[in-house]
């Protein structure tokens, strides 16, 4: 298996809404099939790798959780040319050993969102991709490798909740989640997963502890006032690794050992006949290698 120029692209959220050291930068519009992406796609290098930057909330975080258009940001995200994705968000923390200031590398997801559209496809072109193992290997151990070569405390593996937001869990609904054996929450990385892996982009989690929810005796309930020093110190750590990632990565690529660049190979039910002609040309941005 030959490699491939890589394009890195970083999916920010919570108080991450710019990168330093990107040179070259300059900001591209991209309109999709599926609307307008949160902002414009930042594309730059940073060290001998393209990078292609997006704020998930917008700049200025004007844009709450359950409002944010996962679909365009994917696809806007595919057609600037990105071949992997990390995604970098705040959290909150279901275990004593997960503590404010740790970064989480997560390995799964657990769906508590509705209402959310969660599929490029749809009547007319229907398709069934595995999210059994959500997020790449290669790209969780190259975020591990960097959080450790910056001394950033850290931990991999762990099951991350998503809810909709955009207010914070009940006493009652913190308890279920960790009772379930999640280990945090957050309110924006799916369907943000399940769209990566539709569009064939790897896809990984760089979760960052600000807070334990409201489950633990004798702690204050989480709040946006006391979770916003921990997001800044969080976020400086955030950029502090991101030159370790690069070099861990590589400006050359294999395939994912989950072989995600080709998953929709067998996904796609519907017989080429059947299919609507104006969906197949709206799923053409992401899908356009297996629909012709």
């Amino acid at each position: 298996m030959g490699s491939a120029p890589r394009k890195l692209a970083i999916i920010g959220g919570s108080g991450l809404y710019d990168l330093d050291g990107i040179e070259r930068v300059r900001t591209r519009e991209i309109d999709t099939p599926w609307g307008a992406p949160s902002g414009g796609m930042k594309e730059g290098t940073l060290g001998d790798v393209e990078i292609v930057f997006l704020a998930r909330h917008g700049e200025g975080h004007r844009i709450p959780p359950s409002e944010i258009n996962y679909r365009a940001n994917i696809a806007a995200l595919k057609i600037a040319g990105a071949t992997d994705i990390i995604s970098i968000s705040a959290c909150g923390s279901f275990q004593e050993h997960l503590e404010p200031g740790r970064f989480v590398i997560v390995d799964q997801f657990v769906d508590r969102t509705s209402g959310r559209a969660s599929s490029f496809f749809g009547e007319g072109c229907v398709a069934h991709v595995s999210i059994a193992d959500p997020v790449c290997p290669t790209l969780a151990e190259a975020a591990r490798q960097a959080c450790e070569a910056a001394g950033v405390p850290h931990h991999t593996g762990g099951t991350y909740i998503s809810i909709n937001g955009p207010q914070f869990s009940s006493r009652a609904e913190s308890l279920l989640y960790k009772s379930w054996g999640c280990d945090v929450i957050g309110m924006t990385n799916l369907p943000e997963a399940k769209l990566a892996r539709e569009a064939e982009l790897p896809y990984a989690t760089i979760a960052m502890v600000t807070d334990y929810d409201c489950w633990r005796d004798g702690t204050e309930a989480v709040s946006v006032r006391s979770v916003l020093d921990v997001m800044a110190e969080n976020n400086r750590n955030a950029k502090a690794l991101l030159p370790h990632l690069i070099d861990t990565l590589g400006s050359e690529r294999q395939n994912s050992p989950l072989a995600i660049e080709t998953c929709l190979d067998h996904a796609i039910i519907t017989p080429a006949e059947k299919r609507d002609p104006d969906l197949v040309a709206k799923l053409a941005t992401i899908a356009g290698r297996v629909l012709g």
